[in-house]
């Protein structure tokens, strides 16, 4: 993106101009959603699709944002994405939300049944004597190529050809994440929903923990002595992690209580197998002192997951080492709608796109690794839930609880902005003025450097930018 003119600024609303405020109309003002229609959805990487989705030559999946529409392709020479466009009348090839093979057939316009291989080259005109030579140039009739990258077991794309790579707008965070092996997991559940908020709303419920105390009580109140440790100080905190009026067993016991809620609560953040493991390590030998004990039995534990899967065939790498070697935080944010949340060998991911204004769609992901032995399918569509939905996970539903309510707080008399802990609400920050940036048409290096001060930026500290 070229640098802007500076007056251009002034045709933006609702800008931050003080990084411990944000503006509450960006989250429902029209011509604010309109800005980044514009500059920011065409210039960003999107979260397009799971590979796993494309894993055979000739897999595709369509994928859409505010209007533009992308096929993504598994051939030959590697994962290939087209606008979706017939290059005639301009008739979508491939069908909203739309997945499938198309090895054989090709893409076949629905209108006129004109067609496209894997590699977007058109092989069938039908009457083509009626067109001028002119018309029907080859390269011409191709398929327009999307930018399209991959990483974290995912398909990204572009619509700006100028943009910096994927990686170098997100930063070594992505490389973190593979070591941990999560190029290598699979969906084991996928849910969507609607929610009645802006898309922004609903991603800022996730970038910070500063809200479990009230929002997820029972993460709170079966280890206090954790969150009290990181968000509560000043309110009673005890101010270590470990309960020292505990033995080294009943703390013990109340970590493994917790990674059980955290199962309960959204699967792959703690997975079901991981809490197997670890309920056989509740006696093993540990010091006596309870601040060197909790590391060493997670430790313990950790090593025990990679060990037992490996052996029942999942290609984990050692967690231990790695969390040494490219450490990342519980929450991880790929500007600008994707979230991961790895824990051990699985991890939960959210995926958040813009419907309107006030509306944006929603979708949760549960990964984790599956040994060849488990033949396992799959997950090609998403479960479309209301989002009061008792079959979401109570986690999320507990969020999705507050989501559509803050909508609503926000355009209440006299509520002109959003105050922020710039200790530990940096994130909503930070994005929000990277997205400023791309509405000012600021200079994509600048962008890129900003953007990548959002990796391990969960519960962060404010940045400065220079546009």
């Amino acid at each position: 993106m070229a640098e802007a003119d500076p007056a251009a600024r002034f045709d933006i609303p609702h800008l931050v101009d003080n990084p411990e405020r944000i503006p509450a109309p960006r989250y429902y003002d029209e011509a604010f959603f309109e800005a980044e229609k514009k500059d920011l959805w065409p210039h960003v990487w999107q979260m397009a699709t799971r590979l796993e989705l494309i894993e055979n030559v000739g897999d595709w999946i369509e994928y859409s944002n505010l209007g533009r529409s992308v096929i993504v392709v598994r051939t030959k020479d590697g994962v290939k994405a087209y606008h979706n466009a017939c290059r005639h009348r301009g008739v979508p090839v491939a069908p909203p939300g739309g997945h499938g093979n198309c090895k054989s057939a090709g893409f076949i316009c629905p209108f006129h049944g004109w067609r496209w291989n894997l590699d977007g080259e058109n092989t069938f005109v039908y009457g083509k004597h009626f067109f001028s030579e002119d018309q029907l140039d080859a390269a011409d009739l191709a398929l327009r190529p999307c930018r399209v990258e991959t990483a974290i077991g995912c398909a990204f794309i572009n619509f700006d050809d100028d943009a910096p790579s994927l990686r170098d707008s997100i930063g070594p965070m992505l490389e973190a994440l593979e070591m941990r092996g999560m190029d290598k997991q699979r969906a084991e559940w996928w849910y969507a929903t609607k929610l009645p908020a802006n898309w922004k709303v609903a991603m800022e419920a996730f970038m910070e923990g500063y809200h479990v105390m009230k929002t997820h009580p029972q993460l709170q109140q079966m280890l206090p002595q954790l969150y009290n440790t990181m968000y509560g100080m000043d309110t009673g905190g005890i101010g270590v992690p470990i309960n020292p009026n505990l033995t080294v067993r009943q703390n013990v016991q109340a970590q493994f209580e917790h990674m059980k809620l955290l199962n309960e609560g959204m699967a792959g953040m703690v997975h079901a197998k991981e809490v197997e493991i670890a309920s056989h390590l509740l006696d093993v030998e540990l010091p006596e002192d309870p601040a060197q004990a909790i590391p060493m039995w997670y430790g313990i534990v950790q090593h025990q997951v990679v060990e037992q899967l490996r052996a029942r065939g999942e290609d984990l790498p050692d967690l231990n080492a790695v969390a040494q070697s490219h450490p990342v935080q519980a929450v991880e944010f790929i500007f600008p709608h994707y979230f991961v949340l790895p824990t051990m060998s699985s991890a939960s991911a959210y995926r958040i796109r813009p419907l309107g204004p006030e509306e944006c769609l929603f979708e949760i992901w549960s990964l984790t690794q599956f040994a060849e032995s488990d033949e396992h399918t799959a997950v090609t569509e998403p479960t479309v839930l209301p989002f009061d939905s008792d079959e979401f996970p109570p986690i999320p539903r507990q969020d999705y609880a507050n989501i559509p309510i803050q909508q609503q707080g926000l355009k209440a008399e006299g509520f002109d902005y959003m105050r922020l802990g710039k200790g530990i609400e940096g994130l909503i920050s930070n994005y929000n003025r990277i997205i400023d940036g791309y509405l000012k048409g600021a200079d994509s290096d600048k962008l890129k450097a900003a953007t990548n001060t959002l990796q391990h930026n969960f519960d962060g500290q404010i940045h400065e930018y220079d546009f």
